[in-house]
């Protein structure tokens, strides 16, 4: 039974085939208009329009934008004052020259960093916040998903931790967001 279905189906499909061959060849004969060959299979293309709509795609936040390229920072051998992936990165330069890439001035210095910016809860993150760890001589840029990237400390390089079950977790005390036209 699957095999005269199977041969109906290609009969049916050999017979599209010739006649859309001499429909296009009948058109042919004819010297004022080119050629024409209209599928038998083709969707209506503003029915398809209407039912899947054209998504735009959505333009990168400017914490999304800083995150990105913090994050080609990873392996950066750590140093203190570095600002630079040439030199080196401490925690803050690595802050600092993420979003000097996007056009925005921001200090270079953890305890600067905790007043710049708006503040953020935890709960209410986004990729590009900066988070300030207890003592205010630490920071790191979240990126999303419980992660952020930073800068640890001398003999260390640049990486990327799960806040949750590390130590630096427990000691989050302050997240900022980053606008515009900050200055330092």
């Amino acid at each position: 039974m699957p095999n005269r279905f199977r041969s109906r189906l290609l009969a049916l499909a050999i017979a599209a085939l010739v006649f859309c061959c001499s429909a296009a060849s009948a058109s042919s004969d004819q010297p004022d208009e080119p050629p024409r060959v209209e599928s038998m299979a083709a969707p209506d293309n503003r029915a398809e329009r209407l039912r899947h709509p054209v998504q735009r795609k959505r333009k990168r936040t400017l914490g999304e934008r800083a995150a990105r390229i913090a994050l080609r920072a990873v392996g950066v051998p750590y140093r203190w004052g570095g600002a630079s992936p040439a030199s080196g990165f401490d925690c803050s330069g690595l802050i600092y020259w993420a979003y000097s890439r996007v056009g925005v001035e921001v200090p270079h210095s953890s305890y600067a960093l905790a007043e710049t910016g708006r503040h953020v809860r935890r709960s209410r993150l986004r990729r590009g916040d900066v988070l300030i760890f207890s003592g205010y001589g630490h920071a790191g840029l979240y990126i999303g998903r419980g992660r952020m990237v930073h800068a640890p400390n001398s003999g260390r390089v640049v990486e990327v931790v799960r806040l949750r079950g590390s130590h630096y977790g427990s000691r989050l005390v302050e997240a900022r967001r980053i606008a515009r036209r900050t200055r330092g």
